[in-house]
């Protein structure tokens, strides 16, 4: 059934009652349920701030499948917890510290409490509301440290509130990865206030023990309060079932019971103490706080920090709720957790939630430098100060805890693009290089992990020894090929880095490093009369012989990782021009890429939509743009925007699979922009803009504007002609120096046919010298 709908016009309007004429609500077109449904996985709670530590918000359970972000689109609500993490997967993380509101006495609160849907939640920007079918309606709203829940129960003679301190979101894949409970504490106080901490464990990233505090409050004081411990066999079979300890099924809580049909409750967290949680939400939430105040203060910030910094000229519902829904979606991770370290003090700035820079470098980590470069420079310094108290620099991180590595250490990507685009500031980059090189030289020691036991899925680069000794990586490693591609690529960010700081010794090194992709090509391996494809190789030299069309399982213990040996063969973004010699020059490697948007390549295979291109994954995300580099930018043009306007929308399943925290969003708004990032070079593709005039606060008082004449972005979309900066353009890329370092401008030209206006120099290849 449908489980979603937007607030009503009439509220809406009550929410806003208080905004000045000049103020321009942008929020409004958030579509917070976008990505929700069609394993999107997208958090549509409330998140008050970007990067905001409290993500309060439901949690769904149908009995069967994994609510990655706490929701789904049906089942029973198992509560409303202040932790979430938006558009992951692998295995749920966090739903911790819950409340559930239940009509009447709770004589039991170890049984089952769920309770299903009466009508479509609802949710804004700030806001969210569900009505469940015990007659409980709920509302939420939050701030960066603390949420805020009201209660309307049906006359009762009681309502009850179960806070379970034990609440965590359930995985149901037996992939071992489920969370537990370890134990925690929790006390009730004569004023009628509670604290506690709850200790858990694993999830996504496999963390050990981790702990966070709480402190609630209600508007009123409770009638009755009393405490809770126990186990209950149901969690118990879970347990078993999952991998997961059986202490994990230790319940504690506790009840507190009122006689109004509306209660408040505000509650604070802290990974610090409970102490700290109370502070932070005295100071976030006073007592006299109302719902309102909290929703018109969460718009205020997002449209001050994120939504006003894009504005375009249309004045169409769909185009402005596909752009604002996607910056939205692209802000929600990682947490900015800055103050609230408990693994050691540092006045550095401290970010967390970060899932993962293997979907996030190729595209997301460039918007956010354009869009948030203050944030973007706060999570460079957070990076690097992990790696000075952790020892690695993260791929992966949650609960201040790193893992998970799918590929490469490709944070190395992340440090070396911000450097080349010139983020300076407070960054010690001598300690940013030095942590590079810690992935680049020093083998991390093996976690053990169940699902590739081979090596370190937690950090750091697990077959450097392979990569060391033979300048490729062998089947004794699982992933061998795509980890291969993206060492390379990591290898490339060290040469820019160590390039910049002068280090000349380390950049020929390092570069020569970054070709070692070449090392798994062969010649030899053919598919759909296409001749060279990247695929294992033994110790001793030989190929394996490997079907391109094929990836095995695509998944931990296989040698492609989520992507086809044809998408990975495309992936050397920083040697192009040696790949295209090795394709067979520019006609083949047109008609190798058209190829991979063929229907009926991968014959049975829904996974990839019966295309070899798969807009879901990363690593096809550059390919359509990969035209450029041989002067047919209009077929980067044809094929970006098909995938744009055939994958994305705004709905409920409006993203092309999991968003990856972010990755999916960023993906297509770089096309709204007309324009796509090579990560670790100051190097744009050049598309086509979706709208007729588009202007980005780059901030400092400077800004780009994009404007477009004579097309559309659904059928018209050609590019005719371009000036950038006022001077006519004949290039198909733009570097960071162009338009984005002191803003600027571009003047398209679109039109419903093809023109070869792009004859001037290809984009640069900088790691393939004479090919």
């Amino acid at each position: 059934m449908a489980v979603v709908k937007k607030l009503s016009k009439t509220l809406a309007i009550f929410l806003l009652a208080d905004l000045t004429v000049a103020d321009i609500d942008y929020s409004q077109y958030v579509n917070l349920f976008e990505g929700t449904a069609g394993g999107g996985n997208m958090f549509p709670g409330v998140v008050a701030a970007p990067f905001a530590m409290t993500k309060l918000g439901p949690d769904v359970s149908s009995g069967t499948a994994d609510a990655y972000s706490g929701y789904l689109p049906s089942g029973s609500f198992t509560g409303f917890s202040m932790m979430h993490e938006s558009g992951t997967g692998g295995a749920p993380k966090y739903g911790v510290v819950s409340q559930m509101p239940v009509v009447g006495d709770v004589p039991n609160p170890l049984v089952d409490l769920s309770s299903g849907r009466a009508s479509a939640d609802q949710a804004q920007v700030g806001y969210y509301k569900a009505s469940l079918v015990n007659g409980v309606v709920v509302e939420l709203a939050a701030t960066a440290h603390a949420g805020f829940y009201q209660y309307t129960f049906p006359e009762s003679n009681y309502a009850s509130i179960v806070v379970d301190v034990s609440h965590v979101l359930p995985s149901y894949r037996g992939l071992g990865w489920g969370q537990g409970y370890a134990g925690g504490s929790f006390s009730t106080f004569a004023d009628g206030h509670y604290e506690g901490s709850g200790i858990y464990n694993n999830g996504w990233n496999l963390a050990p023990n981790w702990t966070i505090y709480f402190c609630g409050k209600f508007g009123q004081k409770p009638l009755s309060m009393k405490t809770f411990t126990g186990t209950n066999t149901t969690l118990n079979t879970y347990a078993s079932q999952n991998g997961v300890s059986t202490s994990g099924t230790y319940r504690q809580g506790g009840v507190f019971a009122f006689a109004k049909t509306t209660v408040t409750s505000r509650v604070g967290i802290s990974f610090i103490s409970s102490a700290k949680a109370c502070q932070s939400l005295d100071d976030e939430i006073p007592a006299t706080t109302t719902l309102q105040t909290l929703v018109q203060n969460a718009k205020a910030n997002w449209n001050g920090e994120v939504f006003s910094k894009v504005t375009i000229s249309s004045t169409s519902a769909s185009d402005l709720e596909m752009l604002y829904s996607n910056l939205y979606g692209m802000h929600i991770i990682p947490s900015n957790r800055t103050g609230e370290n408990p693994g050691w003090v540092s006045t550095e700035p401290y970010y967390d939630d970060i899932f993962t820079f293997w979907d996030l470098f190729r595209c997301s980590t460039a918007l956010m430098q354009v869009l948030q470069p203050v944030a973007y420079e706060e999570q460079i310094r957070s990076l690097i100060d992990i790696w000075r108290h952790d020892g690695w620099l993260p791929d992966a991180r949650s609960s201040n805890y790193n893992g998970r590595t799918q590929g490469g250490s490709n944070a190395d990507n992340v440090l070396a693009d911000a450097y080349v685009k010139g983020v300076r500031g407070a960054v010690n980059w001598e300690d940013g290089y030095s942590a590079m090189v810690t992935d680049a030289e020093k083998v991390p020691p093996n976690n053990n992990d169940p699902i590739a036991p081979d090596s370190s899925t937690k950090e750091g680069r697990g077959a450097l020894p392979d990569w060391l000794k033979y300048g490729y990586i062998t089947p004794t490693f699982t992933r061998a090929v795509s980890r291969a591609v993206e060492y390379s690529a990591n290898d490339f960010a060290l040469y820019q880095v160590a390039n910049g700081l002068g280090k000349t010794a380390d950049a020929s090194k390092y570069l020569n490093r970054s070709r070692n992709w070449r090392n798994h090509w062969n010649p030899q391996a053919t598919s759909n009369g296409h001749n060279g494809f990247v695929v294992p190789r033994l110790a001793n030299g030989s190929f394996v012989n490997q079907d391109p069309l094929s990836c095995g399982g695509c998944y931990w213990g296989d040698a492609y990782y989520e992507a086809l040996p044809w998408e990975y063969s495309m992936n050397p973004h920083h040697d192009v021009a040696t790949l295209i010699n090795y394709i067979g020059g520019n006609d083949r490697f047109t008609d190798r890429i058209e190829l991979m948007f063929k229907g009926g390549m991968v014959s049975g295979n829904s996974q990839f939509n019966y295309t070899i291109f798969n807009p879901g994954n990363e690593p096809s995300f550059t390919t359509p743009y990969l035209y450029n580099f041989v002067g047919r930018q209009d077929l980067s043009v044809k094929r970006s925007k098909y995938v744009a306007n055939t994958y994305y929308n705004s709905g409920t399943s409006g993203l092309p699979g999991n968003s990856d925290a972010g990755a999916m969003q960023t993906w297509v708004l770089w096309n709204m922009i007309g324009l796509y990032p090579l990560t670790g070079q100051t190097t744009f593709l050049i598309g086509s803009p979706a709208f007729q005039e588009m202007t980005i606060n780059l901030g400092t008082g400077k800004s780009l504007k994009i404007t477009s004449t004579g097309g559309n972005n659904y059928s018209a979309y050609y590019v005719q002609s371009l000036k950038v900066n006022g001077q006519r353009w004949n290039k198909s890329w733009v570097t960071w120096s162009d338009v984005f370092e002191n803003g600027g401008t571009m003047e398209f030209v679109l039109g419903s046919e093809p023109v070869n206006w792009a004859t001037g120099d290809a984009p640069p290849s900088p790691a393939s010298g004479d090919v």
